[in-house]
């Protein structure tokens, strides 16, 4: 009777731990594989958090970040099926690939807020010796970008704009990378350049370059970056894309508490600091790396909203430079169904 009695104890336990596995490898199964694009910036940080974190593999997915050097190459990467999401600044290349049906806007990220240290605008040590102290004095000079039609061009253009420098005065010096930037305006090949506070306050306090201005003073309510996708995932894979914009704005949120709003104290603050530091300034020690990621910290967009707005202002820059075409319609570059808009 006993050994019965045992037989049908190691049974059930049999069932149960079946039962389990099964359970465990649906769960396997379920998850969606994805792969991210993400630039090496503390502005991407709601990624770097929601990986971490697990918030990717909460919604299902099994996420892969792949990083990048600048924002025309995501484009084509999501255009070509190899990431299925990016999230980086809007360029003539992205509206392009818009246009021919390839990727998709869905949400916005990285954001210009009044009270909030935004993006800044650096010159080289040798411009500055030279008396170029304001932004009105970069007349005649040289500005860096990545490629034509990148953040960086447009960024340059409204800053002329509103300092009243003659189109064309202003020489633009596409560099591709936002490294042979830095090295170029360190070595004085280039006279200015923009950029996000961690790295723009990272050169000042080096030496290497000099903080002259503000972009937010240029640009109002700038929309910085955007997550997009391809047009496929965002018309026929809505359950897919739905559950990365929901991690990832877990992700915004746990930024924004912790750097921004600094609603979960010091100690927060230093672990969110190490953990991005996993990916931006890695070849940097913590200690000289911590206080440029916590000085570049930048308002990202609550629940990935995005600032219509903004956008639609950038397209029509784009427009008028000639570096899309002038049919190139707001509705063929986003998808306004996923996130508030404004």
């Amino acid at each position: 009777m006993q050994v019965i009695i045992k037989s049908k104890i190691l049974i059930k336990s049999f069932v149960l731990m079946v039962a389990a596995f099964t359970v465990y490898s649906t769960h396997l199964s379920a998850q969606e594989s994805v792969n991210i694009g993400v630039l090496r910036f503390t502005s991407h940080s709601a990624a770097f958090i929601a990986f971490e974190k697990g918030y990717f593999k909460e919604a299902g997915l099994s996420a892969k970040l792949i990083p990048f050097q600048a924002a025309a190459p995501m484009a084509v990467a999501i255009a070509s099926g190899d990431i299925d999401y990016g999230v980086t600044a809007i360029s003539g290349a992205l509206v392009n690939l818009a246009e021919k049906g390839a990727v998709r806007i869905i949400g916005g990220a990285l954001t210009e807020e009044k009270g909030v240290d935004g993006q800044k605008i650096l010159v080289s040590n040798k411009a500055y010796a030279e008396g170029v102290r304001k932004a009105s004095d970069l007349k005649g000079r040289s500005f860096g970008l990545t490629q034509t039609g990148s953040s960086f061009h447009y960024m340059s253009a409204q800053i002329a704009k509103k300092e009243g420098i003659p189109k064309g005065s202003m020489s633009l010096k596409p560099l591709q990378k936002v490294g042979a930037i830095i090295g170029a305006l360190k070595s004085g090949q280039i006279d200015a350049w923009s950029i996000v506070p961690h790295i723009a306050k990272a050169l000042d306090k080096s030496g290497g370059a000099k903080i002259i201005g503000n972009v937010a003073d240029y640009i109002d309510g700038y929309q910085i970056t955007t997550i997009f996708t391809s047009k496929n995932n965002a018309d026929n894979k809505r359950a897919l894309t739905k559950k990365f914009l929901s991690a990832y704005s877990k992700g915004i949120k746990e930024f924004n508490d912790v750097m921004i709003d600094k609603n979960k104290g010091n100690d927060a603050i230093e672990a969110t600091t190490r953990l991005i530091h996993k990916y931006v300034y890695t070849s940097r020690p913590y200690k000289k790396a911590a206080g440029s990621i916590k000085a570049g910290s930048m308002r990202l967009q609550p629940n990935g909203q995005l600032n219509l707005t903004s956008v639609k202002h950038q397209l029509d820059w784009f427009k008028s430079e000639k570096l899309v075409p002038q049919s190139a319609s707001i509705k063929n570059l986003v998808d306004t169904s996923y996130v508030k808009t404004f």
